[in-house]
C-alpha cells in the first residue's frame, strides 16, 4: 500500500514518506512496460511536462538497468492543444518547449504523465504527437489515476489507483524536481480559497472600539 500524505494546508512535507512505495512502484511500471512492448529496442518515451517528462526520464533509467537498453525520452507541451484552454485561463498558461529528437515513425510509444484525471491532457498529447510521424502504437503509463474521468481514456500501465475527493489535489513528487519521492494530496488552492471566503462571510471580524 502506498503511503499518502494529505496536506490538508500545504504544510511541510516530511522527507521520508512515500519514498520507497513510489520507487517501488516505478520499478514495477518498468518491468510492466517492457513485457508489453517485448523489444526495447522499439520503445521510446513521451514525457507530458512538467512533471511527466521527470517520471518518464526515471523510467527510462530503470528500463536500461532492467533491459541494458536506455529509450529515447521526449518532452511534449500540449498546452495549445488542450481544449479547456480558455476554460482554465488559456491566457495566463506558459508555453514550454516540445523537444522529440527522434521520429516517431513506427515506434512503440509510451506517452508519460503523473496523473490521470479528466483525460483531457491525454487527449491533447495524442493531438500534437501526430506532428512527429506515425507510431506503431501508442500508449499511456501514469503514475497515479485518480478516477474523475470527462473522456473515454484509460491507461495501459498505472502505478496506483487512487480515489480521491473532486476538490483535492494530488501531486507526484520527484527528488529530481522537488527534493523528494512522494505522493501528495491536499486540497486545491481553489478550494482553500473559496473556504476561506466562506469563513469570513460567515465570521466577520469584530469592529474595532472607536479611541
Amino acid at each position: 500500500m502506498c503511503l499518502l500524505l494529505r496536506a490538508w494546508r500545504a504544510g511541510p512535507v516530511p522527507e521520508e514518506i512515500g519514498a520507497d512505495q513510489l520507487r517501488r512502484t516505478l520499478k514495477r511500471l518498468s518491468h510492466e512496460i517492457i513485457e508489453q512492448i517485448g523489444d526495447p529496442s522499439s520503445l521510446a518515451l513521451v514525457g507530458i511536462r512538467t512533471r511527466g517528462v521527470t517520471l518518464a526520464e526515471r523510467l527510462a533509467r530503470i528500463i536500461e538497468e532492467l533491459a541494458r537498453v536506455r529509450p529515447p525520452v521526449g518532452a511534449l507541451d500540449v498546452t495549445l492543444y488542450r481544449d479547456d484552454l480558455d476554460r482554465e485561463g488559456g491566457a495566463r498558461r506558459r508555453l514550454r518547449k516540445t523537444d522529440i529528437s527522434f521520429s516517431c515513425e513506427g515506434k512503440d510509444i509510451v506517452l508519460v504523465d503523473d496523473v490521470l484525471f479528466t483525460g483531457r491532457t491525454v487527449r491533447a498529447a495524442l493531438a500534437a504527437l501526430v506532428n512527429f510521424g506515425r507510431p506503431g502504437r501508442v500508449l499511456l503509463a501514469v503514475a497515479v489515476d485518480r478516477g474523475g474521468r470527462e473522456l473515454p481514456v484509460r491507461a495501459d500501465f498505472v502505478g496506483r489507483n487512487m480515489e480521491v475527493l473532486p476538490d483535492e489535489e494530488v501531486q507526484v513528487l520527484f527528488e529530481e524536481s522537488d527534493g523528494l519521492d512522494a505522493i501528495v494530496v491536499q486540497d486545491s488552492p481553489d478550494f482553500a480559497k473559496r473556504h476561506i471566503r466562506k469563513d469570513i462571510d460567515e465570521h466577520p471580524a469584530a469592529p474595532e472600539d472607536s479611541p
